[in-house]
């Protein structure tokens, strides 16, 4: 039996646009709005699977046609919109606001490129990789935990670094503290993985409505 939150999927929803003669339903059209509102550049099948929490083969047949209707498109690392999906689909409020965790300074040396190399398709942890969005503004690459479905970002942004959550409200936030700084360690190997004595920085900034249960 398929996933509760699969048949929420499958409500009516607005006019997206779609062509008469198109054979996408309404719980396509949801798919890709949550593609468009995670504003991914690249994301992985595994990774929408985790956050939107529906079966992988109702995903797949999703992804299939989307595909076929010219909306989205494969490449080495995963899956991306194509310009045809960007222009059908539009934001959607889908959740509550990310929460920053850990705000800090890159040093002045390091190169944000290798880092996010270094992290892209990578899990730690609980963390599960989800994919990234690049634009002017900078990098933000995205993971999801399996178990408690709290989705984590890394947004890197002229040398200054940013991890945030999304979780439900009510959740206990200290799973996705103790994501983020896990997530923060990992990003200072990257930095100096020679002498691992040196880390990142000490983060300058911590989101002060949250504490450990």
């Amino acid at each position: 039996m398929e996933d509760s939150p699969e048949e929420e999927l499958d409500d009516s929803s607005e006019d997206l646009g779609f062509d008469q003669d198109s054979s996408l339903s309404p719980r396509d059209g949801k798919v890709l709005e949550a593609i468009q509102h995670e504003r991914f550049s690249v994301f992985t099948f595994h990774g929408l699977r985790r956050l939107l929490g529906i079966h992988q083969e109702t995903l797949s047949r999703t992804l299939d046609r989307l595909e076929d209707e010219g909306f989205v498109e494969k490449v080495s690392d995963g899956y991306r919109m194509t310009e045809q999906g960007e222009h059908l689909s539009h934001p959607v409020n889908m959740e509550s606001p990310a929460v920053p965790l850990v705000q800090t300074l890159l040093p002045p040396d390091v190169n944000v490129d290798v880092l996010v190399s270094g992290l892209k398709g990578h899990w730690f942890g609980k963390l599960r990789w989800m994919g990234y969005s690049k634009n002017e503004d900078g990098t933000i690459l995205k993971w999801i935990t399996d178990e408690e479905g709290i989705q984590v970002d890394a947004r890197f942004t002229d040398n200054f670094l940013t991890i945030e959550a999304r979780l439900a409200e009510g959740m206990d936030r200290s799973h996705a503290i103790n994501a983020s700084y896990q997530l923060l360690s990992h990003i200072s190997r990257l930095y100096n993985p020679v002498k691992r004595a040196k880390t990142i920085v000490t983060p300058v900034a911590y989101h002060p409505g949250l504490a450990f249960a």
